[in-house]
């Protein structure tokens, strides 16, 4: 079942040219919109399916600067300015609060890799608290276990997945952007090398700048190019609660369980860590650039050879750009989710929140968490193809910070002076390997 989103209206008229256009109506897609229409571009977002209907709404919500590897940190804390003004700006509600995030451990190695962690994040002025068992216990009254310690992150916060990227989207257009749902880009016009136009199912948009934010499907609209961008996905499980005890104000990661409190009183759980690994052509083209993120975890993956082996975005496709594309045969993409996992995330609530023993879901969802060998997003125009740019790749963490980085695609396609150094999230590493070792904490 999919998590339940803010509906938003499609303009009638496809535009025959714009100034940019931006594939892909996430968080990432919407946030760019918005910052260069606010900038007097004239811009086309457009969608396959609705915005926010696919990753964008099924994450926790959480807003965090804490445990972000530190390439992508200056980024997450701009990310955090933007949320806290973000309600005003845009005269809507995406659920921000700024109630803080915290963590509680049992495992000593948790621990030992927050306090390295706080310890660094410091040169960034970035100041988490590391607690003691005694005060790990005082933030979590009513829990069972026999916490040795957490870590606590006072400025962080949480958002709300099913209204953000809608409001988001809304605000770009009453700055001047157009909005197209269900109008899937089947690939990309050149003349002399360069972009020239984006081929819809609806017809043609003339542009000389495209921004690419298509998450999962990414990898198989670059591969239609002849670009090559390493790309794996996850297929992850979330649920929600209906009204429960408040035993946070924002989010709290346990053990083998992470909630977060919702406007509606409920919580969204996750579990961090665990996902189903489909073996596709995609995954096997990578799959020696992901072998360092593969050994670090699978302890929590199960394996199969499912649907995308044959079909979706990790398969392989050939299309023609005047004939019915994959992203047509995929308007969102909606895995199930795993019974078992919502079974072990209600039992690990009960079993550390006997207050919480006895909550009823009430939506559950899958998810397809879509990932780059680093585990931080590639946020970057194309050299080998100009005017193409792309935000995609953020590894299960874009949401938070999703607004910093449409900051940040903004001004790359803008050539404007970038919010923070783009070097972290360049195309080119993709390419030659530079600096793609194994992912830090995320």
């Amino acid at each position: 079942m999919s998590p339940p989103v803010q509906p938003v209206a499609s303009d009638e008229k496809l535009p025959s040219s714009v100034d940019v256009v931006v594939i892909g109506a996430g968080i990432a897609g919407t946030t760019a919109a918005y910052e260069l229409a606010k900038r007097d571009f004239s811009v086309a977002l457009l969608d396959k399916g609705r915005v926010g209907g696919e990753q964008s709404s099924r994450n926790w919500g959480w807003v965090r600067q804490q445990h972000r590897d530190l390439r992508e940190l200056p980024l997450a804390m701009r990310s955090l300015e933007i949320w806290r003004g973000l309600n005003q700006e845009i005269g809507a509600e995406t659920g921000f609060r700024p109630t803080g995030l915290l963590y509680v451990t049992t495992r000593p190695a948790d621990f030992a890799q927050w306090e390295a962690w706080t310890l660094k994040a410091r040169e960034y002025q970035m100041h988490s608290r590391i607690l003691s068992a005694a005060e790990a216990k005082g933030m979590t009254p009513g829990s069972v276990p026999a916490w040795i310690g957490g870590v606590h992150s006072p400025t962080d916060g949480r958002g709300e997945p099913s209204l953000a990227s809608p409001a988001i989207a809304e605000a770009a257009r009453r700055a001047g952007a157009t909005i197209h749902q269900d109008c899937a880009a089947r690939g990309l016009e050149t003349s002399a090398g360069k972009v020239s136009g984006v081929i819809t199912e609806k017809g043609v948009i003339r542009t000389q700048a495209v921004l690419l934010a298509g998450g999962a499907w990414s990898g198989l609209f670059c591969r239609r190019h002849g670009l090559r961008l390493a790309q794996a996905s996850v297929k992850s499980t979330s649920f929600s609660t209906t009204e429960a005890p408040e035993v946070t104000k924002g989010g709290l990661s346990m053990p083998d369980v992470t909630i977060r409190r919702r406007l509606d009183g409920g919580y969204t759980v996750g579990l961090g860590g665990r996902g189903l690994l489909e073996i596709s052509p995609q995954g096997l083209m990578h799959a020696r650039q992901f072998w360092p993120t593969f050994k670090q975890r699978r302890w929590g993956l199960s394996f199969t050879i499912g649907r995308s082996f044959f079909d979706g975005p990790e398969a392989l496709a050939r299309w023609s750009f005047d004939g019915i594309s994959p992203f047509e045969r995929h308007r969102t993409l909606d895995p199930g989710a795993d019974p078992k996992l919502v079974q072990l995330g209600l039992t690990r609530l009960g079993e550390h929140y006997p207050a919480l023993a006895k909550l009823k879901v009430a939506h559950s969802w899958g998810g397809f968490i879509d990932s780059t060998p680093d585990g931080i997003p590639v946020i970057s125009a194309v050299d080998s193809m100009p005017g193409l740019f792309l935000s995609t790749g953020y590894s299960g963490h874009g949401f938070g910070i999703g607004p910093g980085a449409g900051r940040l695609a903004a001004d790359l396609v803008a050539g404007d002076p970038p919010i923070v150094d783009p070097h972290p999230f360049r195309y080119s590493r993709m390419i030659d390997g530079t600096d793609l070792g194994e992912p830090g904490m995320m």
